[in-house]
């Protein structure tokens, strides 16, 4: 295509895990003209494809946006690290490769907060449009999509010993997290392909490019969407010095994510009317929600020595590094080849609480995630995560510049509740690795440690350790028309405007229980469908697990399997 062209039918800014879904999906009618924006350049480095790597593009500035929230002051004032991809792929190309869907009823809960048609029944036929689960095709699971989906070799045996102590400590054992039971323990899922990990730019932007109709610009950065009357009309962008401006002819689709998306509306003059004019920007359309609702996972490391010598920090040296990298490069197999989230558990904190609210990533090292300290021997950690936070934070911009990054507040663990899952968290933490599976691996535990037993200390090692689990999302939150916080509506239009639609994880109105790699893209492809006006029927047939007695039970009352029984 024309590389000079002035106008397109669709323009879409931003190439991360929604952006690619919707530049590929939409391109797929021959007779729309289909424009992708991105600031970053291409995800071809061996540390995007690398899975074993992952620390390594989160960390570079070349690859993500290198955001920091203001001081937190439920935080002990900690100024956390908010990184968002910034190369085809998005956070896609940068983030961990876990795939978790969120429970069915974190979807209900959607509904219920207005985003009509959104519930379980209307998103499972787009997860399932998505993905190819390596198990094959089922009920609840797809298997021909462009997503490759599948789980590790669960080789190291404290992957099983973990899963088996979930199991004796009274929890079930899961089969499928994404499919019918998400509460339990069992083999943890990743978007890997062949050893390559496989983000959306692989998936879904790599095959569409070969397509006339869609064009495909790197390196420019969105100044702002251009809006005429009620309107939006097209983009301002540049690259280098140069300033253009593109026309779209029929949307322009915002999927520059959960601090991206807010900060691009803000910059066009639609957003809270204060916040505008103190950043030195005209008012064309005011929404008070824009920047509002911003939500994020939390998570502490759990660490213990490990009695035997089998895992990974006995591979952390360049030279065990060098191996590794060289047995990938040739083979595409080896310890390269995963993320080393292998196994997981998914539970619920307290009685009354009806879907799991924790959820954890077992490592077998003691590490942290961006890899720049790692405990002195052998250890192996679970990230345990407080999946149902209810503080919520804004992203605003400073001034008029594109180029300044927005103040981010996440007002971590303001909400009490968000305190005392914390609290639950360490505790039941301790007791599924107290279980029997886990005697001959179980040395000191390293962190919290031992002395961190009342609600203060637990409190006080949460504030000063938690790091964010880099799910933020919320802040262009979907709702009815009779919420003043929503910014769009269910069919994902910007209320008020024509032309104009946001589609990512900022327009969640409630954070899922779990990683938000894949309900983005289910949002992205159920997005290109509502735009071109073939939506898929909701599926009917399908009934979830919850456990009996939630009201009552914080857990089963006895286990459901034997070790041997999974993999």
């Amino acid at each position: 295509m024309n590389s000079r062209k002035n106008s397109f039918d669709y323009i879409v800014v931003g190439a991360g895990s929604a952006g690619c879904v919707l530049a590929g999906r939409l391109s797929e009618d021959p007779n729309v003209s289909v424009l992708l924006l991105e600031t970053g350049g291409s995800d071809r480095s061996l540390f995007i494809r690398m899975p074993t790597a992952l620390s390594i593009p989160m960390n570079t500035r070349k690859y993500a946006w290198q955001y920091y929230t203001e001081p937190e002051p439920y935080l002990d004032k900690r100024t956390m690290h908010c990184p968002r991809g910034k190369v085809l792929g998005g956070s896609s190309s940068i983030n961990g490769m876990v795939y978790v869907r969120g429970h069915a009823k974190d979807f209900d809960e959607w509904q219920r907060q207005g985003a009509d048609n959104w519930d379980y029944r209307h998103c499972l036929p787009y997860f399932k449009k998505a993905e190819s689960w390596a198990r094959g095709k089922d009920a609840f699971r797809g298997g021909d999509g462009p997503l490759t989906v599948t789980t590790g070799n669960m080789q190291n045996p404290l992957y099983r010993a973990f899963v088996q102590a979930g199991i004796e400590a009274g929890y079930p054992y899961t089969e499928d997290y994404n499919g019918f039971q998400q509460e339990g323990f069992g083999a943890m899922q990743m978007t890997v392909k062949d050893g390559v990990r496989w983000s959306t730019s692989n998936a879904y932007l790599r095959p569409a490019m070969k397509r006339k109709n869609l064009t495909v610009k790197t390196g420019v950065m969105v100044y702002r969407i251009d809006v005429t009357g009620s309107r939006a009309t097209g983009v301002t962008y540049c690259r280098g010095a140069a300033r253009r401006r593109v026309a779209a002819d029929r949307e322009v689709i915002l999927s520059a994510g959960p601090i991206g998306s807010p900060q691009i509306l803000q910059l066009s003059g639609i957003g809270p009317a204060d916040d505008l004019r103190r950043a030195g920007v005209t008012v064309k359309h005011p929404i008070d929600g824009v920047g509002q609702n911003l939500q994020d996972h939390l998570e502490f490391y759990f660490q213990h020595e490990c009695k035997q010598p089998i895992t990974l920090n006995a591979c952390l040296d360049p030279f065990n590094k060098m191996l590794i990298g060289i047995r990938w490069l040739l083979t595409r197999q080896g310890l390269g080849a995963t993320n080393h989230f292998e196994s997981c558990g998914f539970i619920r904190s307290s009685a009354g609480i009806a879907w799991p609210d924790l959820q954890y990533h077992f490592l077998p090292a003691a590490i942290r995630y961006d890899g720049r300290s790692a405990f002195k021997g052998h250890g192996f950690q679970l990230h345990v995560g407080h999946n149902k936070p209810k503080s919520r934070g804004y992203v605003v911009i400073r001034n008029d510049d594109p180029k300044s990054a927005p103040k981010i507040q996440f007002n971590y663990l303001r909400h009490a509740d968000d305190i005392q899952g914390f609290r639950d968290g360490v505790r039941l933490s301790r007791e599924i690795i107290a279980q029997p599976a886990m005697d001959i691996y179980r040395g000191r535990e390293i962190q919290p440690g031992s002395g961190v037993q009342s609600d203060d200390a637990i409190d006080a090692f949460v504030r000063a350790n938690v790091e964010s689990a880099y799910h933020p999302c919320g802040s262009c939150k979907m709702g009815a028309d009779s919420d003043e916080r929503a910014v769009v509506n269910p069919d994902l239009k910007v209320r008020g405007l024509e032309g104009l639609r946001v589609a990512d994880s900022s327009v969640f109105p409630v954070i899922p229980n779990g990683n938000l790699n894949a309900p983005t893209i289910m949002l992205a492809e159920r997005a290109a469908d509502l735009i071109k006006g073939a939506v898929l029927p909701a599926d009917e047939s399908v009934e979830v697990y919850l456990p009996d007695k939630w009201q009552t039970r914080q857990r089963a009352s006895a286990p459901q399997t034997n070790a041997d029984e999974y993999g």
